[in-house]
């Protein structure tokens, strides 16, 4: 198939355009649905379009992602997303502002599945009367990289002073009291000063390329994840899969994510503190609970299993537009059953 859908989140993408499909990417400046096309990126399966250029493709399915493309799609193909042309809408995020009460921008319909990234999303949304499906987050594996010598903690978050309470930036200092933190990821660099500690212990350590970053980040002894409200996040997943312990808040999809014998989770600030010691204390049980982080994430997490599912939901879609009166599975039974 041809799918079509915006380059606008980095790390998702770069799983989702590794299946079997031809992924058009748009490049353009249209209000609400501005493009960056490929931004440097190595995707073999996946191509730039300008916008410009979209009503003269052969579109199978778009994946839309923000509530502007679905007109941007109308306009710019001259195609209805839903009616004329397959579609689902692609939910990253957790409901903003209010975390029961926030009806979702496609709640008012149900030609279009939303699919969401978590079962907490899905569950936390007002989804109104349209169709919902569970898509669980896959990464690329990096390989079991861990070696934890250096007994420091990594986290990675973009915008940490910025997003703060949300990311949990304001929640570090309990942590550096145990050992040196490394932030990774963008705009960090004016941490140790909104949280008033020395640099040597907050320390922000860059935004870096994916290999670079899955590197240095093995050697860290223990990844920390103190989001308190986002989904799932994909530096999550990537640390267990380099094979690193975890201690993260119990919060969104996280409990779900993280099995009790690969890392600590909890709302106890004073245990996750004391998990924290524990591994940079010990190496040895630092290790082997990476090891165990690391199968669990390559079996629900793995990329195969996120293609193959993505496979199921376009292929449903764009069978279910052919003939309307095939029922979108919402969730697909076989999914429910191997994720439990």
């Amino acid at each position: 198939m041809r799918v079509l859908l915006w380059h606008v989140h980095g790390g998702y993408t770069d799983a989702f355009v590794r299946g079997a499909h031809e992924y058009l990417l748009p490049v353009g400046d249209e209000p609400d649905a501005a493009g960056i096309g490929l931004a440097g990126r190595e995707w073999p399966a996946a191509r730039e379009v300008r916008t410009a250029d979209l009503r003269d493709e052969q579109i199978d399915v778009v994946v839309l992602q923000r509530p502007g493309e679905r007109e941007a799609v109308r306009r710019l193909t001259g195609r209805v997303p839903g009616r004329d042309l397959p579609a689902v809408y692609l939910e990253h995020n957790t409901p903003k502002p209010d975390a029961t009460g926030t009806v979702h921008p496609l709640a008012d319909q149900d030609e279009i599945p939303i699919v969401h990234v978590t079962h907490f999303n899905r569950v936390f949304w007002d989804n109104g009367r349209a169709r919902t499906i569970v898509v669980q987050h896959g990464v690329p594996d990096p390989g079991h990289r861990y070696t934890g010598d250096l007994g420091r903690i990594g986290v990675c978050v973009n915008e940490p002073v910025r997003r703060w309470r949300i990311v949990g930036a304001d929640l570090l200092p309990a942590f550096a009291r145990v050992a040196p933190v490394d932030v990774y990821g963008m705009a960090a660099e004016g941490l140790p000063s909104a949280l008033g500690v020395a640099p040597d212990r907050v320390a922000p350590a860059g935004d870096l390329p994916p290999g670079e970053l899955h590197a240095r980040l093995a050697r860290r002894r223990v990844y920390l994840h103190p989001f308190r409200w986002t989904s799932l996040g994909l530096s999550l997943l990537e640390a267990m899969h380099l094979g690193m312990p975890v201690v993260a808040l119990a919060a969104t999809e996280a409990a779900r994510a993280v099995p009790g014998d690969a890392g600590v989770v909890s709302n106890d600030l004073d245990e996750l503190e004391r998990a924290t010691a524990r591994f940079i204390a010990d190496p040895a049980l630092a290790a082997e609970t990476g090891r165990r982080a690391r199968r669990h994430a390559r079996e629900r997490y793995g990329l195969d299993r996120f293609l193959a599912r993505w496979d199921e939901v376009l292929g449903e879609v764009v069978a279910s537009a052919r003939r309307p009166d095939v029922a979108l599975a919402s969730p697909h039974p076989q999914q429910e059953r191997s994720t439990r």
